[in-house]
This record gives structure tokens, C-alpha cells and sequence, in this order.
């Protein structure tokens, strides 16, 4: 009796088990011919629109990958622009099938809003710009300033605690939309505005006229992992988006670029034959095209490609790789392996 009721609880696990694996989003999206992806409303470097009106950005180059292992096509995808007070809700309801704006990953968002980190494409961190004429070197110089910062962030919870930590007063300007509190700021109404170092060089040189009066204070006084995230409970969709980051940074890692993919077929490398479905399998087990990696690394390109030209010296932006290297090369960007 005893081995009957082990049978049969090992039964009830591996239905729950294929159950949860079976999955609603990926089914929806496959059926709908796009993926619906949740953007910031304009963030240089990372997702908004050139002068042509198309979107941009490592941000929407997520998606685009998405969209290339899932249909072998990196054009299928719509965007939905939304504000930090919007983007969980979004995809909570379904309005979106992945969120792929910066959004960090924290506990409380992993554990209590039915939602599920994929992975990171960007670390980063909290800082301070301020104009050259303040007259201030470093953060801890603001005491009893004006902050401009954005609701619905960790940006605020980060601001309040670095000031307690350091005992000092500041007067929050808390303004939703992105345009409008870097206006705040440009206008001299806060004395300092306070995001991720990579928003404030982008607000930095592609929003505020005159950027070379303007510098961002050396303090880095947070950790902001930021990452697309999806439903939870979905897990075929929350792999084949895990995946298909982690596919950029391995084909960096290989030296697969969207330039040598096609030469890069005839390698005799292990590693590549199965990232670029020369060996067949990995296709077949998140359920897409064996070349599912072949077209994202084609069409998008790899990790570093991505961040070059959207963040990187081939930019506005020109940020350093720094944390955001291969973790070969002393940085964080580390792929799970492809086998």
C-alpha cells in the first residue's frame, strides 16, 4: 500500500510538473503572430524612438530577440509604452506578454506580484546628476537638497534610505512621467535628479541642451539588476525568454556575431554547432525552430553588438561595459550553457 501511494503521489507530481511547464502565453503569442512587449515611454539607449520614429534600444532589442527565436522573424513584435506605475499592471492583466523595460529585480517583486525575473541585460546602479554650477563633487554634499525622482521605483525607497544612512534632509520633487521630471530638472525646480546611471547619461545626452554642464556625482549607492520579467506560473514562455538572452551573451562569448553567423555554421566547435542548431535539440526543447539562436544572433545580433550600439562608445551614451562585461573579461555577463 505504502509503494502504491508513492506511486501515485510521483504521478500527481509529474502531471503538476508538466502542467505548470505547459504554457498559456507561449501558446497565445504563437497563435497571435507577435510578442507584445512593455517599454519605458523613452529612455535613450535603452528603448525609445529615433527621428524616424522607429524604437530603439537593448530594451527593445529584447524583445526582438524574443520575437526571432519564437518566429525566426525579430520584426514581429508590438511595443507598449509604459511608466513605472503602469508596467507590473501591464502585464499583470495581460495587456503585455513581457515586460522588457528596465525594471529591477528585487524580493518583493520576485515574491509578491505574481511576476518572475528572466534574467539580467543591464546591471546597474543608483546615482545623482547635478549641474557643474551647484558647485557639488559628491552626493553626500546634498544635504537639504531638492531630488527630482519618478513614484513607483526603488529609486525612492534607495534616495530615502541613502540620506537617513548618511543623516541628512532632502525635500523630494516626485514627478510619474520621464519627460516631465527631467524638465523639472533642466528648469532648476530640484537641485539634483536621481535614477540608474545609465538613465541619467542617457537623460544627459540626448535630453538636457547643454549637456556638458551638467555631471554625475561618483556615488553609486545602490544595486539595480535590471531584466525582462514575465507571468509566473508560465514556465515554457519564462524559458524561451531566459533563453534567448542568454543565447546574446553565450554568442559573444563564442565570438558569433551577426556578421560571421553564416560562416560560423561550418564550425566545428561543439558549443556553437548547438547554439546554432547545426546539432539538433536545443530547438526542440523550448518547443521553437532549431535555429531559434541562428536568427536572434542574425537578426539582433549578440550581447555586445546590442550594447555597443545602443549604450556603449558607438552611441549617445557612450557607457563602459564595467560590470556589464563578459564575465571572461572581469564582468558580470555570464550565460547559462547551451547543452
Amino acid at each position: 500500500m505504502k509503494i502504491l501511494k508513492t506511486a501515485a503521489a510521483a504521478a500527481v507530481f509529474v502531471l503538476a510538473a508538466q502542467g505548470a511547464y505547459a504554457g498559456a502565453t507561449f501558446d497565445a503569442v504563437k497563435a497571435k503572430g507577435y510578442v507584445q512587449c512593455g517599454v519605458n515611454t523613452g529612455l535613450g539607449g535603452f528603448s525609445a524612438p529615433d527621428d524616424k520614429g522607429v524604437w530603439k534600444g537593448l530594451d527593445v532589442d529584447m524583445c526582438r530577440a524574443v520575437a526571432a527565436a519564437m518566429f525566426g522573424d525579430a520584426g514581429k513584435f508590438r511595443l507598449t509604452p509604459t511608466t513605472p506605475q503602469q508596467r507590473f499592471t501591464a502585464l499583470q492583466s495581460g495587456e503585455i506578454d513581457i515586460l522588457t523595460r528596465n525594471t529591477t529585480q528585487t524580493l518583493a517583486r520576485d515574491a509578491s506580484l505574481g511576476l518572475i525575473g528572466a534574467g539580467v541585460n543591464y546591471y546597474d546602479g543608483q546615482g545623482f546628476i547635478v549641474t557643474k554650477k551647484l558647485g557639488v563633487k559628491s552626493a553626500k554634499e546634498l544635504n537639504g537638497a531638492t531630488v527630482c525622482v519618478q513614484p513607483g521605483t526603488t529609486t525612492e525607497l534607495n534616495l530615502a534610505d541613502f540620506f537617513r544612512a548618511n543623516k541628512m534632509t532632502f525635500k523630494p520633487v516626485v514627478i510619474e512621467k520621464m519627460d516631465e521630471v527631467v524638465g523639472a530638472y533642466a528648469s532648476g525646480r530640484c537641485d539634483a535628479y536621481t535614477t540608474d546611471i545609465s538613465g541619467l547619461a542617457a537623460t544627459r545626452a540626448t535630453q538636457l541642451p547643454n549637456p556638458d554642464d551638467h555631471i554625475i556625482l561618483p556615488e553609486v549607492i545602490s544595486k539595480e539588476p535590471l531584466g525582462p520579467m514575465v507571468r509566473q506560473g508560465d514556465d515554457q514562455w519564462l524559458v524561451l525568454v531566459r533563453w534567448a538572452l542568454f543565447a546574446m551573451i553565450e554568442a559573444e562569448e563564442l565570438g558569433v556575431t551577426s556578421a560571421n553567423v553564416d560562416e560560423m555554421l561550418k564550425s566545428e566547435n561543439p558549443n556553437i554547432k548547438r547554439l546554432l542548431g547545426v546539432t539538433p535539440g536545443m530547438g526542440k526543447n523550448l518547443g521553437v525552430d532549431e535555429k531559434w539562436a541562428y536568427n536572434i544572433i542574425k537578426q539582433v545580433g549578440n550581447y555586445g553588438e546590442s550594447f555597443e550600439r545602443n549604450v556603449g562608445k558607438g552611441s549617445p551614451l557612450k557607457l563602459e561595459r564595467g560590470v556589464n562585461a563578459l564575465w571572461t573579461q572581469g564582468g558580470l555577463m555570464y550565460a547559462w550553457p547551451v547543452r
